[in-house]
């Protein structure tokens, strides 16, 4: 065999050399860049982010947070269809190659020399080669991130199965429109799961990816189209997925796609932000994208009765006040269409079901408006007669006013529409589970979308009269009791600068010496302020504090008695729970559970219960369950020792004028898990204002409430000076509710506009839903209370003889005993007593 010429042998061994050199080069580098591959096996747990779910009690959806739509779906539960479309999208030989399509490489690695590096050109990846750039890699387009991108598609093909690999990139994938993921993606341009997907809409949807922002079907429907029609239904067809008459009635679809949120099916965003918070302090800032499930405390049908109770309360409080000028005013050129107006209402929302309309003239037949929608109104007498105004009064062209369906219209197709505006006072409502503190329906507002700002949490105001069932409750525990007589006489304050300060009584008269029950039942201000003063600030303060509020929030004065500590409606209404629930402290919570992405339950509420008659059962081996406090802070709160021998005392005495309570209930086992919430006062004086407060409603400030037709229900109005605050707190069957009227600028809410009247029909509304089918909670008395007859005066009556039965703790009798009827004249004039604020 001849010798090749040197200059052959020299280009042979240099090739051959050159040729080890770059194997040897290659090794290394696959060696250094394999090295630095992160752990594929990382993808099988991986956690997608996906958004906070927010339910109700019942389970229905009250709010969804995150950045992301995501919601992950299963590879084995994607329909056929929906993965053959995405394979000819993508990657048909997906389930053949290795992880990389050498061809398609070879032809992005000649473009990107050939551009430089300074064009992005079509890559030729792989489904594998993209999840790989999804989940672990850059954007950057160079050789060093392709050829990572290739070892690392290979190193996930050895140690995933593909069915794992294409799960991951539908889940992964982004399109548009905060859209990851093919489930989100389905739901939001559609409205639909997966399998209820034509297929039309899942070659659009497999288009997507490629241009999530500039070609989804939403914002670039024919950019989308020409990629579904031209390429997409093609590359099934041709590739034998769906037959060529499949893929030619697709492309004759228009493209539909249209936003579909996901469905909120209880109205609550104050509760839902209330939850996003209380998730944050817990679990950190990106709680929000881990797929938690919260349950509420929430009950679906309160939480809706709320709503409306509200909505239909402030308009009936506002339309009192009449109509006033119009919200706001655009401009409108000469010859605007309907849709061009409608485009002014763009960033107007609807609140409270008040939608925004622009005027855009007037005549005899009435206002002519045109809707956010572009539909257009004529909103005739009818419509505008409750303004008491001439239609050609009430707005001119451009106005922005507001319309209503009208609640008696019978037809959806053809509503009946009201003029209406935007309430100006605000509102507040918190329903309490009155043994637990579960919060079953809160309201912060007329409408979220108008302010954010929590009302029933945040707004501290002053709850006036409201609170005066606090003051009684201490002046009970220092031997006051319903019967005991007080003086509503004038008073005069003087604080250190010499200002003098006459509270008055809402009537502006004076009753003299009045029993305590029915100085509440007529709210006198007068008589709490006596009663403030006998039995002591510091002593009242501190007793008060029981009820959970802070003392330091509570005035160092006389003042406290008329209702002048700030306090919110939250807090007002769990201060009542220990009056409706035998005297124990509730600790108000509204998040029952939660579960991770996986629906593991990672918390349960076992919230402190109220529970008169539980007796601790104690297993082998538990703990025994937690026990109700009788003393707090210094203050015996149980039945008194002397209890029993007052009452024996009165048995045995010679002429009855005591009947002891009945045997107490048998007392009643619990689970040892179960804590019971530690006593806030003596169940004596819980039973006292209850009875109180029921006679509120019978006969005193509250009688509109006597229409639920209940005996179980009982509560207090307050009102502030000037009207600026209206309240209602009061309970029936298991609940506790405030409802708290007023405006953000402590304006006054207008002339008598009382608890009674702004406050009060909300409650009812309201408790009426949350009533209906609740037995009545009528509790017998409990050990350690006498039953009494008293005159009018006051004085204790023996037997029976007197006109007014009470029920008081045994060892009051003593001081009944020795209380003389005060001789009044009814015809003077009381004298005005003086008393130092500071």
């Amino acid at each position: 065999m001849p010798r090749l010429p040197r200059p052959l042998r020299w280009i042979l061994l240099g090739s051959v050399t050159l040729a080890l050199i770059g194997a040897i080069t290659a090794g290394i580098l696959v060696y250094v860049v394999s090295a630095r591959l992160p752990d594929v096996q990382s993808l099988r747990n991986i956690e997608l982010q996906e958004p906070m779910y927010v339910y109700a009690r019942d389970g229905r959806l009250i709010g969804l947070f995150g950045e992301m739509r995501r919601y992950p779906v299963d590879i084995r539960d994607v329909p056929p269809r929906v993965k053959q479309a995405f394979l000819a999208a993508e990657d048909a030989n997906f389930y053949e190659h290795h992880g990389v399509d050498f061809t398609g490489v070879a032809r992005a690695v000649w473009l990107l020399a050939k551009t430089g590096g300074q064009e992005r050109v079509a890559g030729g990846s792989t489904i594998t080669q993209q999840v790989a750039k999804q989940f672990f890699l850059s954007s950057e387009y160079s050789f060093r991130r392709k050829f990572a991108e290739m070892l690392l598609a290979m190193k996930m093909e050895r140690e995933l199965s593909k069915d794992e690999i294409l799960g991951l990139y539908l889940n992964k994938s982004f399109f548009g429109n905060r859209a990851y993921g093919v489930a989100a993606a389905a739901e939001y341009y559609y409205g639909k799961k997966l399998d209820e997907l034509s297929l039309d809409e899942i070659a659009t949807l497999a288009g997507t990816p490629k241009f999530p922002s500039s070609g989804n079907p939403l914002d670039n429907p024919e950019r989308n189209r020409e990629r579904r029609d031209h390429y997409i239904l093609p590359r099934m067809a041709e590739l034998g997925f769906v037959s060529a008459s499949e893929a030619a009635a697709a492309k004759t679809v228009p493209m539909h796609a249209a936003p579909h949120e996901r469905t909120i099916e209880v109205h609550a965003p104050y509760v839902a932000e209330m939850v996003r918070q209380e998730m944050i302090a817990r679990f950190g800032g990106d709680v929000l994208s881990k797929g938690y499930h919260v349950t509420t405390t929430i009950d679906p049908d309160l939480q809706a009765a709320a709503v409306s109770a509200i909505i239909e309360g402030l308009r009936v409080y506002d339309h009192r006040h009449g109509w006033r000028t119009p919200e706001q005013k655009v401009e409108l050129d000469d010859g605007m269409d309907a849709k061009a107006i409608a485009a002014k209402l763009r960033r107007i929302p609807p609140q409270g079901g008040l939608l925004p309309a622009v005027v855009t003239g007037s005549s005899s037949a009435g206002l002519q408006v045109v809707l956010a929608d572009a539909s257009q109104l004529t909103l005739g007498s009818a419509a505008t007669g409750w303004t008491g105004k001439s239609i050609a009064s009430l707005a001119q062209r451009g106005d922005v006013v507001r319309v209503r369906r009208d609640t008696g219209s019978k037809s959806d197709a053809e509503p009946t529409w009201v003029l209406d505006q935007l309430p100006r006072a605000q509102t507040a409502l918190v329903s309490l589970d009155a043994d637990t503190g579960a919060l079953r329906a809160l309201v912060g507002g007329f409408s979220y979308a108008g302010s954010k700002f929590n009302r029933a949490t945040q707004a501290r105001r002053q709850p006036g009269s409201s609170f005066k069932p606090f003051l009684y409750a201490a002046a009970f525990e220092r031997g006051f009791n319903p019967a005991s007589i007080v003086l509503d006489a004038p008073v005069v304050f003087k604080d250190r600068r010499g200002h003098m300060w006459r509270p008055q009584n809402d009537s502006g008269n004076f009753a003299g010496p009045m029993r305590l029950r029915e100085a509440l039942v007529q709210s006198r201000n007068l008589v709490s302020v006596r009663l403030l003063d006998a039995i002591g600030v510091d002593y009242a303060r501190r007793y008060i504090s029981h009820f959970g509020f802070d003392e330091a929030s509570l005035p160092p004065n006389l003042s406290m008695s008329l209702g002048s500590a700030s306090l919110t409606p939250l807090s007002v209404a769990r201060g009542y729970t220990a009056f409706a629930n035998g005297g124990f402290l509730t600790t108000p919570y509204f998040i029952e559970s939660i579960r991770d992405r996986d629906g593991k339950e990672v918390f349960k509420e076992n919230p402190p219960t109220a529970c008169p008659q539980c007796t601790v059962v104690q297993q082998p081996g538990q703990a025994a369950a937690t026990v109700a406090q009788t003393e707090v802070a210094g203050f015996d709160l149980s039945p008194t020792a002397s209890a029993p021998a007052a009452i024996a005392t009165a048995s045995s005495a010679g002429t009855s004028k005591a009947t002891a309570s009945a045997t107490p209930a048998p007392a009643k086992p619990i689970n040892p898990d179960m804590v019971v919430a530690p006593r806030a006062i003596d169940p004596r004086v819980a039973f006292q204002m209850q009875s109180m407060m029921r006679d509120v409603v019978r006969r005193g400030t509250a009688t509109a409430a006597r229409v639920l037709g209940r005996d179980d229900v009982g509560g207090k109005t307050g009102s502030t000076n000037d009207h600026r605050d209206a309240w209602f707190s009061g309970f029936g069957g298991p609940y506790v509710t405030t409802v708290w009227v007023g405006r953000d600028d402590f304006r006054s809410l207008g002339y008598r506009e009382y608890g009674g009247k702004a406050a009060l029909p909300i409650w009812i509304n309201f408790m009426r839903v949350a009533l209906k089918d609740q037995p009545e909670r009528n509790p017998d008395p409990p050990a350690g209370m006498v039953q009494v007859s008293v005159s009018a005066g006051g004085k204790l009556l023996p037997g029976a003889n007197g006109s007014v039965v009470e029920w008081v703790k045994a060892e009051d009798l003593d001081r009944m005993e020795s209380y003389t009827e005060p001789d009044v004249d009814p015809n003077a004039q009381p004298d005005e007593e003086a008393f130092d604020i500071f």
